[in-house]
C-alpha cells in the first residue's frame, strides 16, 4: 500500500511539474518565420529544411499540411507533387506509401538526394518547444480536425497556430477551442481592414497579411489587431532591408526565403536567435 502510495504520489507531482514546465516557456514576440523551412537553403517543406532553420535560431516555421488519399497528413505545398519531388500526380490521388516513396530532395541539390516528404507527426517531433509554429492547412473542415488532433496528442497547443481558412478554423475549434487559430480566410485577405476586422470577430489567435499593393498595411487594421494581443505575420520579406520598416508598422513575424542574410540583419536589430528548449 505504501509503495502505492509513493508511485501515485510522484505521478501526481510528475503531472503537476510537467505542465508548470510548459506554461513556463517563454514565446518569442517577434522575429523571423521560416518558409517552408527557408526554401532558398533547404528542400522546402523537408525535414532537412527544418533542421537547418532550427539551428539558425529562427523564432517561427512555417510548413503546409494536406491528405494524401488514404488520409494521411504530409507536409507539401503544392497540390502536385510534380515540381518538390521526383514523381507526378496530385497529392490528394497518391497514397501515403507511393509519395513516401518519392525523393523530395534531389530536385534541390543531389546532397540532399533520398529526402522524404515528412508527415505531421514527423514534423511536430522535430519541433523546439519554445518557437512558433505557423502550420498551413491546404484542405477544409476535415483536414482542421485531423491536424487539430495532432496537435493536441503531441501536447503543441501551446505554439502552433492553425493557419486555415473559416470553415476548417471552425471545424478544429469545434473539435477543441484550445487550437490556436490563424486567419488566412481568402475570400477577404486582399482587404486589409476587412481582413483584420473578420479576425478580431472570429476570436482568432492570429492573422497573415501579405504584400498589400498599396505598400504599407493601414495602421488602423495593425492597431485593432494589436489591441487585441493578435499575432500579426506578413508574407513575406524579400530583402532584409524590409525588416526594419515591418518591424516599425507593428508586424510580429516575418516571412522570408533565406535565412542567411535575413538572420544577420535581424540579429543587428536586436532580434536573439531563438535557443531550442526540448
Amino acid at each position: 500500500m505504501k509503495k502505492l502510495f509513493l508511485l501515485s504520489s510522484f505521478f501526481i507531482i510528475g503531472i503537476f511539474f510537467s505542465g508548470f514546465s510548459q506554461e513556463r516557456i517563454q514565446m518569442p514576440e517577434k522575429g523571423l518565420c521560416a518558409h517552408r523551412g527557408a526554401m532558398d537553403n533547404r528542400p522546402e517543406n523537408t525535414i532537412p529544411a527544418f533542421e537547418y532553420s532550427i539551428d539558425k535560431g529562427v523564432q517561427m516555421i512555417e510548413f503546409d499540411v494536406q491528405f494524401t488519399k488514404d488520409s494521411a497528413l504530409v507536409i507539401m505545398h503544392d497540390g502536385t507533387v510534380d515540381r518538390t519531388t521526383d514523381g507526378s500526380g496530385k497529392v490528394e490521388e497518391l497514397k501515403f506509401a507511393q509519395i513516401r516513396a518519392l525523393d523530395a530532395g534531389a530536385w534541390f541539390d543531389t546532397k540532399f538526394t533520398g529526402t522524404k516528404v515528412p508527415t505531421l507527426e514527423e514534423t511536430l517531433q522535430l519541433m523546439p518547444k519554445n518557437i512558433w509554429i505557423n502550420c498551413h492547412l491546404k484542405g477544409g473542415a476535415e483536414l482542421g480536425i485531423a491536424v487539430a488532433k495532432e496537435i493536441l496528442k503531441q501536447n503543441r497547443e501551446h505554439q502552433v497556430l492553425l493557419t486555415a481558412e473559416e470553415d476548417a478554423i471552425e471545424a478544429a475549434r469545434d473539435f477543441n477551442p484550445k487550437i490556436l487559430i490563424s486567419n488566412v480566410e481568402s475570400s477577404y485577405r486582399n482587404e486589409p481592414i476587412s481582413y483584420a476586422e473578420s479576425t478580431v470577430s472570429l476570436g482568432a489567435n492570429g492573422l497573415q497579411f501579405r504584400i498589400p499593393s498599396e505598400g504599407k498595411i493601414p495602421q488602423k487594421a495593425i492597431q485593432m489587431l494589436k489591441e487585441k494581443g493578435i499575432i500579426i505575420n506578413y508574407f513575406y520579406a524579400k530583402t532584409s532591408e524590409e525588416l526594419e520598416s515591418l518591424w516599425d508598422q507593428g508586424i510580429d513575424f516575418i516571412l522570408v526565403n533565406e535565412l542567411e542574410e535575413f538572420m544577420e540583419e535581424a540579429k543587428k536589430m536586436g532580434i536573439t536567435p531563438a535557443i531550442p528548449i526540448y
